[in-house]
């Protein structure tokens, strides 16, 4: 879905949009499969192994899910950053993550946060996964329509996070 057309609309989609312009694709595997359904559309999906880095931020409530896709990305030379708590919780558990601040964080310096670095195409590939009780709303939505207006490839789902790892490490 382009939400670059979109000025201001959250780029999350709802179920009442995701099954909207569905892509068929054939692979000897889902994964190869969704992999070409990534390449069909306007997601530039990140070279593994080449260092591109990578930005995860993840409510709580989700966390237990990001954690193996966060560590397979990890394992495949992709650099994390992210929002603290996230980084937090992925260093406590082995997987390398340095710290971004939020976008409206005054806390650190502004070329440091999570926007300026997708503004400034520093990350290839944004992971936001949200859940209804999130905290930080208004940033988590900054991320989202940041990636999307900067052409940064975007996830927001837990399930096509976890896919898209276990796709990038299939077929390396």
């Amino acid at each position: 879905f382009s939400f670059a057309r979109l000025r201001g609309a959250d780029p999350a989609l709802g179920v009442e949009m995701s099954s909207t312009g569905e892509v068929a694709c054939f692979g000897r595997d889902k994964e190869e499969a969704f992999l070409k359904a990534l390449l069909s559309t306007t997601m530039k999906v990140p070279t593994a192994g080449s260092g591109d880095t990578v930005l995860v931020s993840f409510a709580a409530p989700l966390a237990h899910r990001a954690l193996g896709p966060a560590f397979q990305l990890h394992d495949l030379g992709y650099d994390l950053v992210g929002t603290e708590a996230t980084a937090s919780y992925l260093r406590g558990r082995g997987v390398p993550c340095k710290t971004v601040a939020f976008p409206t964080d005054d806390s650190m310096v502004e070329d440091a946060t999570a926007t300026a670095l997708l503004r400034d195409k520093k990350i290839k590939l944004a992971v936001n996964l949200h859940a209804p009780e999130s905290k930080r709303l208004e940033d988590n939505y900054m991320i989202r329509r940041t990636a999307a207006d900067f052409g940064i490839a975007l996830v927001t789902n837990p399930q096509v996070f976890e896919l898209l790892a276990a796709a990038l490490t299939r077929h390396k």
